[in-house]
């Protein structure tokens, strides 16, 4: 209560100030008289873990009063870090304790779990962050300070900029594009076992040049997310409003654990953004990889991740098999009927998905290592074509036609952005991401997928393969492309 005291001035006049930009309040918003009373006397978690949800496959973990997590529930409005106790299982690919970052506010109940994205990883080359290849992020472990005091405009910490670089949909004070999941809590969910949160494997992958000793990495994803589940339930009130975001490897992390997050946390209204991270049909019993072009990296990575065998034993405990039991629709011979069993387990959540389609990056994770023509290209130009030949493939036969099938999933498939490979939405700003031909724009796509009062569901993707890249830049994309 110390820190709560010396903070309460500023954070007094904090309260008053959002307080009055909530002209229209939402539900899990608190009335001004409550909030002050939040800054006062911290609200306590009100649906913490129960000894059945500390049961069966992939449990949460019950409250352990002996286990100090460095969190004070009375420091608004600062990031903080959260340790999590060994016992829950959570631990980085290279075994350092997992650690994760809550924003917390003293104004509402709604929450964002945001899921880090930073790219993927199944040898040595990409696991041990060798220089050369595609990788993941954080391969030596989360460090205290990771996104605390996040300013975009410190042009001084390339690393820091990187990560406050991340999205709109979590920087409160973005200087000229916010959106309102920026003002709610804010659960940061790192990444740092390369396996896009849905790993629960241990690997020895071996230096193939026989220089350096075997790498033991820990594919340890999806028992990280319970463990900072578990915590949000066991600390924090339950949010009326959740929504469930990422991008790249992030947002595959924030779909793929979507069906037990939100069933776990039961709140009134659940919400799915998932940015560039598409799981597309690959049926693990074909092998056509022309029709499905990401089907040898889905056979490569449930390989590589998990225990999944397909038509083994479905008691197995291993992520896929979890997911089926859970999730009425989901196949696990096809990763992609994901979509169908969201939809059926949560028909009145408003689920959604975007990315560009000229995406550069994504495409090279799932296409470069495994299809011949592209890797033996000499030339970048004709292998970022072919590229996203495939992409688009991808997206308009193998994706677009599921979700067409569904009630309740929305998508947005913009051309092109001169930023990051074109690979994103949603990060550093939602700017140059409209859809002329339909008079949209990145925003509305967000606006309609966040939104408690519902309504149809917006779907559209860009048939214009000329006029993004003629006017899609600017000064500040070069300057953090620069520094980054």
């Amino acid at each position: 209560m110390i820190k709560t005291l010396r903070n309460l001035a500023p954070a007094f006049a904090a309260g008053l100030f959002v307080f009055s930009i909530h002209a229209h309040a939402e539900p899990g918003d608190y009335g001004f008289w409550d909030t002050i009373g939040n800054l006062f006397d911290p609200p306590d978690a009100n649906a913490p873990v129960t000894p059945e949800q500390a049961q069966g496959m992939y449990p949460l973990a019950l409250h352990d009063p002996n286990f100090n997590d460095d969190f004070d529930p009375g420091d608004f409005d600062n990031w903080q870090k959260v340790d999590v106790p060994a016992s829950t299982g959570a631990m980085c690919g290279n075994g350092s304790p997992y650690k994760f970052f809550i924003y917390r506010v003293p104004d509402t109940s709604n929450t964002i779990f945001y899921f880090e994205g930073g790219g993927a990883c199944w040898d040595y080359e990409s696991c041990s962050g060798a220089t050369g290849i595609r990788g993941a992020r954080n391969p030596n472990g989360i460090p205290d300070n990771y996104v605390q005091n996040i300013n975009l405009l410190d042009f001084q910490n390339a690393a820091n900029l990187a990560t406050a670089a991340i999205s709109p949909l979590i920087y409160t004070h973005h200087p000229y594009n916010r959106f309102k999941t920026g003002e709610w809590n804010l659960v940061y969910v790192p990444y740092c076992t390369g396996d896009i949160y849905v790993g629960d494997k241990t690997e020895i992958y071996q230096d193939p040049t026989g220089e350096n000793p075997d790498l033991v990495w820990h594919h340890n994803g999806v028992r990280n997310v319970q463990a900072v589940t578990s915590w949000v339930k066991n600390n924090l009130q339950k949010p009326k409003q959740l929504v469930t975001a990422g991008c790249s490897a992030g947002s595959i992390g924030a779909l793929l654990n979507y069906s037990k997050l939100r069933a776990d946390m039961n709140v009134d209204y659940g919400y799915l953004i998932d940015d560039s991270g598409p799981v597309y049909r690959a049926p693990l019993n074909s092998n056509d990889s022309n029709s499905y072009p990401s089907l040898p990296l889905h056979k490569k990575v449930l390989s590589s991740w998990t225990t999944f065998t397909a038509g083994g034993d479905p008691s197995d405990v291993n992520p896929v098999n979890m997911l089926a039991n859970i999730t009425p629709g989901f196949d696990s011979n096809e990763l992609a009927s994901l979509y169908t069993g969201l939809s059926n387990k949560f028909p009145d959540d408003r689920l959604g998905i975007t990315h560009f389609l000229a995406d550069g990056n994504f495409s090279a994770y799932s296409y470069e290592r495994f299809h011949d023509d592209i890797g033996n290209d000499p030339d970048p130009e004709s292998r970022l074509n072919k590229l996203r030949e495939k992409w688009q493939q991808d997206t308009h036969n193998n994706l677009i036609p599921l979700l067409e099938q569904t009630g309740n999933w929305g998508y947005y498939f913009p051309m092109y952005r001169d930023f990051n490979e074109s690979h994103c939405t949603t990060i550093l700003d939602l700017e140059y991401g409209e859809i002329a031909e339909h008079g949209l724009v990145l925003r509305d796509f967000l606006n309609n997928i966040v939104n408690y009062q519902g309504g149809s569901m917006m779907r559209a993707y860009e048939t214009d393969q000329v006029s993004d890249y003629e006017n899609n830049h600017n000064w500040f994309y070069d300057l953090v492309g620069g520094l980054l």
